[in-house]
């Protein structure tokens, strides 16, 4: 019996993780994932990056209460600069906006060396990861989308090996925007999640629309309305 009890979301990301990893953990906040995975003997040794002091001091007490220190690396840090070359083969990156999982990846690319497995948990503009996994050659192989607690979190794993694969005889747009894997799938909670965004981007169409147009906004208004017409073909 597994000590730490991970929540619904944490639980997804853990499920992407595979056998006998050196798993980095970057924004562990209370090293509640690194804990479970190496208790789960799903990771063979863990390190746990937590760039503020707070969150920091309490995965250091997380780790010293499952007695897991000769394992968990606690360490304080921005991004992938707490690892070492060719440390991790498995980062987890989870309750970060895609932009900045994005930022975090690129500015730590030479430490990707050894890595085989990314699994990121973006809370919004997933978008933005899956560009970059294309950009940079890793081909997402799994995705998840859950509600909990009112929330809607998307999963993504992602390995070495052809980016375009999973978007292959997928219409192009929607499966960046969407995800490949979850727009085959069209879970209830995809709809939910989609049906949501609809109506916030036409709200804000509506408000752009009793603006002064200049150009910048414009462009602004034809972007949404682009996305909203792939929202309604997929989810009509």
């Amino acid at each position: 019996m597994n000590s730490v009890q991970l929540s619904k979301r944490l639980s997804a990301v853990a499920e992407f993780v595979p056998n006998n990893q050196v798993t980095a953990d970057i924004g562990s906040d209370h090293a509640y994932l690194p804990c479970y995975l190496v208790l789960a003997k799903k990771t063979v040794k863990a390190i746990a990056g937590e760039i503020n002091e707070g969150p920091f001091q309490a995965a250091k007490k997380q780790v010293e209460k499952n007695g897991l220190q000769h394992v968990i690396s606690v360490r304080k840090g921005d991004g992938l600069s707490v690892l070492q070359k060719d440390e991790a083969t498995c980062i987890t990156i989870a309750g970060m906006g895609g932009s900045l999982i994005k930022t975090i990846l690129e500015e730590g690319k030479e430490k990707l060396g050894k890595v085989e497995r990314l699994v990121l948990q973006p809370n919004i503009h997933a978008i933005e990861v899956r560009k970059w996994l294309i950009d940079n050659g890793w081909e997402l192989e799994g995705e998840t989308i859950l509600e909990e607690s009112g929330k809607i979190y998307e999963v993504l794993s992602a390995k070495r090996g052809n980016a375009m694969k999973p978007y292959e005889a997928l219409p192009f747009e929607a499966a960046l925007l969407m995800g490949p894997f979850l727009l085959k799938e069209k879970n209830n909670v995809f709809f939910k999640k989609w049906k949501h965004e609809l109506s916030h981007r036409k709200d804000i169409l509506r408000q752009l629309e009793q603006s002064n147009g200049n150009e910048q906004l414009m462009q602004k208004k034809e972007e949404i309305k682009k996305v909203i017409e792939i929202i309604e073909e997929v989810i009509k």
